[in-house]
């Protein structure tokens, strides 16, 4: 009997579930919404795109060269001092286009970085910098009226973090850096000026800082396999990183061909040579292959994250003191309520200090006029004591003149 009822129970349990599920039904024609992805990118190249790079890295290392060579183009970057007192962060902005596609890029610039004695806080510049990007799209996300379709968007959606080719590891200003940004930003680790470095210490040198930010728990950006389409080759690129990289904006001719190359006494570094450096795998895998899934993990991941902490801040959760859901609009007739008892509080506790005030007056000016009667107290009885004192004298002195004549009769 038992067995039956919990039989009965299930069955009742598995068909109430059923009925929650949406039904898969056949259409006896084309219906049309098979359009939708075609509507969708319609749309987007419409609106156009928005993509924003960080670059991080000493000054020296070609930054702003490698960003010519990989959008093809010459931003006009003026070359920057190793005298400055302080990390800077220069953001530039430039519209592109290429075959009706409209791309808004961001770059921005850490000038000064690393060149200061003391490179403590060399860091801080750069994560007050993402935090700003993503307060200011939070702002905007939370006002009543909102135009989220035409704001621009400036929230970092990849750092790209130089390293010096030293063949000795990475700096501890590199993995403090790192481990500070990476729960911030998607970062991708590129060893610059890799034609500075032989084949062989270039394995060794990619094997060593690779280890160092596993054993320090810095998380990079890795490229997604979870895409059948994609899956194969990401999964190969990520074996690559850091990618060693060489950027030039000069052209040599090499052959019948004129390529982005730099020239040296002993030959020709091609950037766009795979035999030469990873420029041309890191150009495939930051804008062509993954471009929208780093702009995806930014809003999904990283900006999530920054929200739900700044949301914690000022008070806002999804569940109460007994793990049950609260809504919005309750836990800010809570924060409503608590912020009119606290003002009440102190309205009561500024109101008990004008009675103490009050009080305090009183009691002063009673013990102004209790002195001051004292005082008239004190005088005249000093002037009785005076009055007093001559007039025993005048007695004294009288008595000793009776005296006087009672002898000589």
């Amino acid at each position: 009997m038992k067995t039956l009822r919990v039989d009965v129970k299930m069955r009742n349990e598995y068909l109430k579930l059923k009925n929650d599920l949406p039904r898969t039904l056949k259409l006896s024609g084309h219906v049309g919404f098979d359009s939708l992805p075609d509507q969708l990118v319609s749309k987007s190249v419409q609106n156009g795109f928005v993509f924003n790079i960080l670059c991080i890295g000493e000054t020296g290392l070609g930054k702003s060269t490698l960003m010519d060579s990989l959008f093809n183009t010459n931003f006009e970057s003026q070359p920057s001092p190793h005298s400055l007192p302080n990390v800077k962060l220069k953001a530039h902005t430039y519209e592109l286009q290429e075959s009706m596609v409209r791309l808004k890029l961001t770059i921005c610039d850490t000038v000064g970085y690393g060149d200061q004695i003391n490179k403590d806080d060399s860091f801080k510049a750069v994560v007050d910098y993402i935090d700003q990007q993503f307060e200011q799209f939070l702002q905007e996300e939370l006002k009543i009226k909102r135009s989220l379709s035409a704001y621009h968007d400036s929230r970092t959606h990849i750092c790209l973090y130089f390293i010096c080719p030293t063949g000795h590891g990475l700096k501890s200003l590199d993995l403090v850096c790192m481990k500070k940004l990476d729960s911030k930003v998607n970062i991708i680790p590129i060893i610059a000026k890799a034609d500075t470095i032989s084949k062989t210490e270039l394995s060794k040198f990619k094997a060593k800082i690779n280890d160092e930010l596993r054993n320090n728990g810095v998380q990079i950006y890795q490229f997604p396999t979870d895409d059948e389409s994609v899956a194969e080759i990401n999964s190969t690129m990520n074996s690559h990183i850091p990618f060693a990289v060489v950027g030039s904006t000069d052209f040599v001719r090499v052959g019948n061909k004129t390529v982005r190359a730099r020239q040296y006494p002993w030959g020709t570094v091609q950037v766009e040579n795979e035999a030469h450096c990873d420029f041309v795998k890191l150009r495939e895998m930051l804008i062509r292959t993954n471009m929208e899934d780093m702009r995806e993990k930014t809003h999904t991941k990283h900006f999530e994250l920054y929200r739900q902490k700044r949301l914690e801040q000022m008070g806002f959760t999804d569940v109460d003191s007994d793990n049950k859901p609260v809504s919005f609009q309750q836990t800010f007739e809570a924060k409503r309520s608590n912020h009119l008892a606290e003002l009440q509080a102190k309205e009561d506790e500024v109101r008990q200090m004008f009675v103490l005030h009050a009080k305090f007056d009183k009691l002063k000016k009673d013990h102004a006029e209790e002195k001051r009667r004292l005082e008239e107290s004190r005088k005249k009885l000093e002037e009785e004591f005076v009055e007093f004192n001559r007039r025993k004298s005048q007695m004294m002195a009288s008595h000793t003149l009776t005296l006087g004549k009672s002898k000589k009769k």
